[in-house]
Parts: C-alpha cells; structure tokens; sequence
C-alpha cells in the first residue's frame, strides 16, 4: 500500500479497537500518545501532524458508531471511550475462513474446539496483525473486519 497516512490510519484504529475491547465494558480514556507515540507540541501549543491524524482517527471511529466517549480531554483523548456494540459483535465474531489463513500460519487443527473458536475471532486476527508488524496484514484485518459489507464475510 503507497499510501503511509491510510497504513497509519489502519493501525491506529485497530490498535484503539483492541485496546477498548481489552477493557471492556468498562470506559476508559484512550490516549493518543499510547496509540501514535510520544509527541510535543511546537513552540504554538500545536501538535505533529502524525499526533492530529491519530486524534482525528479516533473521532472518526466514534463518527462511525465503532466507539462512544463522554469528551475529549484536549486533543490528547477521549474521555471515558467505549465500543459501540457495533464494534464489539463485530470482534467478537468469527473471521473468515480466508482471513484466519491469510493472518495465522498455523491451523490450529490440533487446539482443543473452544481455543480454536477463541482464535478464530475478529479481535484475535486483529491482535495477531499487530503483534507481527506487517502493515499489509494490519491493513487487512482492519478492512475485512469494519470495511467491507457483511455479504463479503
């Protein structure tokens, strides 16, 4: 993928996807120096360009019903966030067949039936793209998980 600011969009969203849906039910403040990365503001007061786009990709997924907050704290965070229900049915819900073999080399034929349901799972693809790095697996995940219609699934 050539474009850097979409593979940046992509893995901030799946990484405060994973994050909200680690703590849930439960609100919390996401930050978004914990997502993009340490960040200080210019002798204005103004932000990098990488901290607003990260800021930016967390009210867009609120935008698109995939979390809820009470406020933004400044534009370091937001304020008691949560996943929608939207959001939570759609990790917590079998990926493709497709997806988990492009995302996992193993199988998992031998793994006991509930730990293989387990790793079948949206948020499972989703934190196994981010622990390998890849931006194209990231990218991957996060579009056949949120951006593709459900007849695609």
């Amino acid at each position: 993928m050539a474009d850097i600011h979409i593979e940046e969009f992509y893995k901030d969203a799946a990484i405060a996807l994973v994050q909200l849906y680690n703590a849930f039910p439960r609100r919390i403040n996401l930050f978004v120096e914990d997502i993009a990365g340490p960040d200080e503001p210019d002798e204005f007061g103004l932000h990098s360009k990488r901290h607003m786009a990260c800021f930016g990709t967390l009210l867009w997924l609120a935008e698109e019903d995939l979390l809820r907050y009470v406020d933004t704290i400044r534009q370091e965070a937001l304020d008691q966030a949560v996943l929608s229900h939207r959001a939570f049915v759609r990790m917590s819900s079998p990926a493709s067949p497709d997806l988990q073999e492009q995302v996992t080399a193993d199988s998992g034929d031998d793994l006991p039936p509930a730990i293989r349901e387990d790793f079948s799972t949206h948020i499972h693809m989703l934190r196994t793209a981010l622990r390998s790095g890849s931006s194209a697996k990231i990218s991957r995940v996060m579009q056949a998980t949120f951006f593709r219609d459900s007849a695609d699934h």
